[in-house]
């Protein structure tokens, strides 16, 4: 080269030092890499997996190794497609999905399996017809927290030879057929009038137990109120008769002790009272009777004559 520098001149020289530097620049670039944050590239030497370049700035020997697999260390996501699944039961149904994973070893990843994406598609597909196939179609609408759970434990283990970690696995949708639904429908329509009659009936029911109870008090009370009555009457008629004994002994020891007036007040009272009766009875009657003063103290007077003269004959008789 020396020679060739000197026989060709300085043109020939620039050449060359433009062509090591090419080369220069050629074999830096191969022997630096970059890898952008989020990702993990895997190196291969002669074809054999030998390390794997973290973020940053890595160098590799160049025309040695050579990058092998660039891979998403970042948690990515999987469409599960809908897919038609026989229940315990016998519905059919359609069911899709999606599930959530993250690649923690670059290598295995890489070399462990193929076309990951596809493998976890498939994976989900066969886990969840296994699932919804053992379960009821009741079941399956009603507990999708632990079929997601189920599906999340199965498939996580399959997968953890790859160097991935599955970390949700979700049910998107379960689509029973339109008459199927329809049927629901209707049954969950029919449950619904039934527990509505039920609610109703226990209504009227507690409504007549109430209004018995409240008869029954209201006989109680007005039992106890006649009694009540009937007791304050008997009272009042006990007052009565004990007053009229009272005033009856007050005019007999009033007529043994000689005092005829007690006698005229007692038959005159009694004499008004009557009068007073006569006049307010309903029935029409013609009645002979004093109405003057006078002719109603006449008629005193001469019954005191004879009761004085009764009571002063008596102690002759017994004498």
């Amino acid at each position: 080269m020396v020679a060739l520098l000197v026989a060709g001149g300085p043109m020939d020289f620039g050449l060359v030092v433009f062509l090591i530097v090419i080369m220069a620049i050629f074999v830096i670039t191969m022997a630096v890499k970059q890898v952008p944050q989020g990702y993990e590239w895997t190196v291969e030497r002669f074809g054999r997996y030998i390390l794997t370049l973290k973020p940053g700035l890595s160098l590799i020997v160049p025309f040695v190794d050579r990058v092998g697999t660039k891979l998403n260390m970042m948690e990515q996501v999987v469409e599960i497609p809908s897919q038609e699944i026989i229940t315990k039961d016998n519905a059919m149904v359609k069911v899709d999905g999606i599930c959530f994973y993250q690649i923690i070893d670059a290598a295995k990843a890489a070399y462990e399996i193929s076309e990951l994406d596809r493998a976890l598609r498939a994976l989900a597909m066969t886990n969840i017809r296994t699932v919804l196939g053992s379960m009821a179609l009741d079941e399956a609408l009603s507990n999708r927290d632990h079929i997601n759970t189920k599906l999340l434990a199965v498939v996580d283990e399959a997968t953890t030879p790859w160097g991935v970690k599955v970390t949700r696995v979700e049910i998107k949708d379960i689509s029973p057929p339109k008459d199927l639904v329809n049927a629901m429908a209707a049954q969950m329509k029919a449950e619904r009038e039934k527990r509505a009659t039920v609610l109703e009936a226990e209504g009227i029911r507690a409504s007549a137990i109430l209004k018995a109870e409240g008869e029954k008090q209201s006989v109680v009370l007005a039992a106890e109120g006649r009694k009540e009555a009937a007791f304050r009457d008997a009272e009042a008629r006990e007052r009565l008769a004990a007053a009229e004994a009272k005033a009856t002994d007050v005019l007999s020891d009033s007529l043994v002790k000689g005092n005829i007036q007690a006698l005229n007040y007692f038959i005159a009272q009694r004499y008004v009272d009557a009068l007073g009766k006569i006049a307010g009875a309903d029935n029409q009657k013609l009645i002979l009777m004093p109405l003057e003063a006078g002719g109603v103290i006449g008629s005193i007077a001469g019954i005191t004559e004879i009761a004085k003269q009764c009571f002063t004959q008596t102690p002759v008789k017994g004498s």
